[in-house]
């Protein structure tokens, strides 16, 4: 999946949920070949991780809570769905590793497991034809990931493109605990409630002065670092004309640090981070004095809205000390 596959999200339509289908529909046949309608005897111990999601930014969902823990905690930030069972055995694979990003990446997405024997109708609903299959949901649209038990390095791609996509699409916020373990309700931070409904509104320089306030309390609080760095990054790319011209004005102006950061910003909101990183640090070689200053101060910024965790920020962190020593 390339980062323009995430340019067409679609709209969830569950108006099938209402229909009344049987309780056997869900994913077909084709989706699990060799296997019973029935789990085993013993499936139900065997499937550990992906029958028990484990961590805090982990939650079960079926119709009940689908609209609460799916659609609307996915206007704060990206929700992960994982479409798993019990007879599934790569889901029994897969299931663990998305469960290890969740807790890595601390609230920047929430992941929904839902059993597509339980809750057959969302399955259909969503497209589902065979398992695993994740899909993910931002703003109260399904954006479509990928299907089938991928290796944790490629699984962490996907992610990462859709922490971009969030970042273009205002969804950039942090996700709260879930209490008490696996189907219980998060527990709503409320010191971001300000920043979180500004974001909602689309009110970037609300969400700033919130986020502001949040540091003014508790200084380095690292989420309220990274709401406000991705919420400077959306006020900036919004005040930019035509991504055409700046682009063109940067590769006219190799050296202007303005022109550079601008394409940097373009490119971060795009899923390009790599590429911007390694505009700005070619940007501070070929600079000096105030304006490489201001190159490397907004790239600390952009490090900040990816997140300190994310191994292209640390990979960047280290080109940029070769660069600056």
């Amino acid at each position: 999946m390339t980062s323009e596959s995430f340019s067409r999200p679609g709209a969830i339509d569950l108006s099938k949920l209402r229909g009344g289908a049987p309780q056997g529909s869900g994913p077909s046949a084709a989706g699990r070949p060799g296997q019973p309608t029935q789990a085993p005897a013993g499936a139900g111990a065997a499937a550990g991780a992906a029958g028990q999601p484990a961590g805090s930014f982990v939650v079960e969902v079926t119709e009940a809570n689908f609209q609460q823990d799916v659609v609307e905690r996915s206007l704060t930030a990206p929700v992960v769905i994982d479409f798993w069972a019990e007879w599934c055995q790569p889901c029994k694979q897969l299931g663990p590793v998305l469960e290890r990003l969740a807790a890595e990446y601390a609230g920047r997405f929430l992941l929904a497991k839902i059993d597509v024997d339980k809750s057959p109708r969302i399955a259909q609903a969503a497209g589902a034809q065979s398992i695993p299959l994740v899909l993910a949901v931002i703003r109260g649209q399904m954006v479509p990931l990928f299907q089938g038990a991928l290796p944790e390095a490629q699984v962490r791609q996907f992610i990462d493109q859709l922490l971009q996509l969030a970042v273009a699409q205002g969804a950039a916020g942090v996700h709260t605990p879930v209490a008490g373990g696996a189907g219980a309700r998060p527990v709503r931070d409320e010191r971001f409630a300000e920043a979180e409904a500004a974001l909602e509104r689309n009110d970037l320089d609300g969400a700033i002065a919130a986020y502001e306030r949040i540091l003014a309390q508790t200084p380095n609080d690292p989420a309220a670092t990274t709401g406000l760095a991705r919420a400077k990054l959306l006020r900036r790319v919004k005040e930019l004309g035509s991504p055409a011209d700046v682009r063109a004005e940067a590769a006219a102006k190799p050296d202007d640090a303005r022109a550079q950061c601008a394409v940097a910003d373009l490119d971060v909101t795009g899923g390009h981070v790599t590429d911007a990183f390694n505009r700005l640090i070619g940007t501070i070689k070929r600079t000096a004095g105030e304006e490489r200053d201001a190159v490397r101060l907004h790239l600390l910024e952009l490090f900040d809205a990816v997140g300190a965790d994310d191994e292209r920020v640390r990979k960047a962190r280290k080109d940029l000390s070769a660069a600056l020593f």
